[in-house]
């Protein structure tokens, strides 16, 4: 009788099934983010504009800690201090560049007029778009989820590259190619993206961005004609580009898809279309009060006032009318903030859902902090981002 080896057999274990979709949901009260906002644009008046440094890191933390996926809010631990260096450090290599390139180039514009500034904006550009890498590489260093950071590698200069030769391509093709030079770019930065130990991809892909808005090529020599129709077709681009850009964004398993409509952010630039608009009738209302009160004082009449060009001369109403449009332009500051940065971040935020957050669960603290000096670059070129 031959002998039978018998093992037992035991039920293959059952994968625990993938957990639905999770909703990103913001927190923060409009009303603090306002009192936030109006207080540092006070104070940049008083510390001329210095400030903003400090007003832009409570605003980033004031979005960035309001911000809940899964229940677990973000965190932001940049600070100002580290902006105002940054920026400091960036000044004393760009302002020596500005001067020697003016000094080149007054001989050089006598013979090439035409040509002379042509390899200062390309340097710009170039130098703008370095600057633009490292500034998302302070910012994603400084952003927290779960005590995990975010962080970033790869090269500023070869993205500059890459984002010139793809403008280059752009501007042949009158702007056709920019759904792929978006789609590149974002490649480039996504896989140098990390959350912890999980690499960042992005899945979008150009020919899909350019199915979604083809027409509004199409449609823009109209649009800027006829002024009107413009907001309304800025407005359906960027809901596009939103949605586009979100649902390509990846995580190692963790995916994020958006669902936000063409039509979903309409309504937020006319509103600030509208405040300005509002602002802009105050102040030259304002400026009207000014020069009635000026000429009520000064005993001549509005004939000798503006025929003797004494409004130029009057201080008072230059004072008054200075003072006016610091008020305006701090109107328009905060409405830009309040719209199209806190409301813009809530309304993006209410369309997005997050596959397979569970991928995240045992992640990894990886990545080094970086510095604000490419924050700071991005300032002084006036390429900041948030």
């Amino acid at each position: 009788m031959n002998d039978m080896n018998w093992v037992p057999q035991h039920p293959t274990p059952m994968q625990p099934p993938p957990l639905p979709p999770v909703a990103a949901r913001f927190t923060g009260k409009r009303r603090e983010f306002i009192r936030l906002v109006a207080r540092g644009a006070g104070l940049e008046v008083v510390t001329a504009g210095f400030y903003r440094f400090w007003l832009v890191t409570d605003i980033r933390r004031h979005l960035w800690s309001n911000t809940e996926i899964a229940g677990d809010a973000a965190e932001y631990t940049g600070r100002g201090k580290e902006l105002l260096i940054g920026f400091l450090f960036a000044m004393a290599i760009l302002l020596p560049i500005y001067l020697g390139y003016f000094l080149v180039t007054i001989e050089v514009e006598r013979r090439f007029k035409a040509f002379a500034s042509l390899p200062l904006i390309l340097a710009f550009y170039a130098f703008g778009q370095f600057a633009i890498y490292r500034a998302r590489r302070y910012r994603l260093t400084r952003t927290v989820w779960r005590g995990v950071r975010f962080w970033m590698d790869g090269s500023g200069w070869a993205y500059a590259l890459r984002a010139v030769l793809w403008g280059f391509l752009v501007l042949i093709t009158l702007g056709l190619a920019m759904p792929w030079r978006e789609a590149a770019l974002e490649r480039y930065k996504m896989r140098h993206s990390y959350y912890g130990d999980l690499q960042g991809s992005f899945e979008g892909r150009g020919w899909e961005f350019f199915k979604q808005g083809w027409w509004m090529w199409l449609l823009t020599p109209f649009a800027l004609y006829f002024t009107i129709g413009a907001p309304f077709l800025y407005a359906g681009f960027k809901a596009v580009e939103w949605r586009w850009w979100l649902s390509g964004i990846r995580f190692g398993g963790v995916r994020l898809e958006s669902t936000m409509s063409r039509g979903a952010l309409i309504g937020l630039y006319w509103t600030a279309i509208g405040w300005i608009a509002l602002l802009g009738v105050i102040f030259l209302a304002y400026l009207a009060l000014s020069v009635v009160l000026v000429v009520g004082t000064s005993g001549m009449t509005f004939h000798d006032f503006f025929q003797t060009k004494a409004f130029a001369r009057s201080v008072p109403l230059l004072v008054l009318a200075g003072a006016g449009y610091l008020a305006f332009v701090l109107g328009i500051n905060l409405v830009m903030r309040v719209c199209l940065m806190r409301d813009l971040w809530l309304k993006v935020l209410d369309t997005v859902r997050v596959h397979n957050i569970g991928a995240a669960a045992n992640v990894t603290a990886k990545g080094e902090l970086a510095s604000a000096l490419g924050e700071g670059f991005a300032d002084g070129l006036d390429v900041a981002g948030f």
